[in-house]
């Protein structure tokens, strides 16, 4: 497995794969609907955009089998004053998942953020009702420091957690 910095021509490669994500962690939580018609082409509008335009502070690394992308995660450094960098999306093919790749992936948000803004925190929010996730970043110690209420894609109203890292070296392995 190889990690290395997404391009544009990567695009509709993690679209299919976070759409599919999308699908298997969040049925029950979004609607059907949009997970089995409207997903894919959303997903792929909104990694074309952000390719398209990208921010000078985003990091997408993609983890690599052979050539086929089976990982990816997304990193906006300066994301917010307070909280720092979100981990904006961490996407691990089926196949890929209780092998270590997402803990790989988390390691490499967190070395983007320690080496391009040294103390400077790291976040995400997850899915209140994605339980597996939960009790992922919460065994690479992130701690869950917030609730909101947001609007998921397809409108449905869900809660999402913030689960932060204050010092992100403390996501690294040693």
């Amino acid at each position: 497995m190889d990690l290395r910095p997404a391009t544009d021509a990567d695009v509709a490669a993690i679209a299919w794969l976070h759409a599919d994500s999308w699908r298997r962690s969040y049925r029950g939580i979004y609607s059907d609907a949009y997970l089995d018609d409207d997903v894919d082409a959303e997903r792929l509008a909104a990694w074309t955009e952000r390719f398209a335009r990208p921010r000078p502070d985003q990091r997408t690394v993609l983890a690599e089998d052979d050539g086929e992308l089976v990982g990816f995660v997304h990193t906006l450094l300066d994301d917010d004053p307070t909280w720092g960098a979100l981990l904006d999306n961490l996407h691990v093919r089926a196949d890929w998942q209780r092998r270590g790749l997402g803990s790989a992936l988390v390691t490499a948000s967190a070395r983007a953020v320690v080496d391009e803004r040294p103390g400077r925190a790291l976040y995400l929010w997850v899915l209140e009702r994605n339980a597996r996730a939960r009790a992922f970043y919460a065994a690479r110690g992130g701690a869950e420091v917030e609730r909101a209420e947001e609007t998921a894609p397809d409108g449905t109203p869900i809660a999402a957690l913030r689960v932060a890292w204050p010092d992100p070296k403390t996501a690294i392995p040693v």
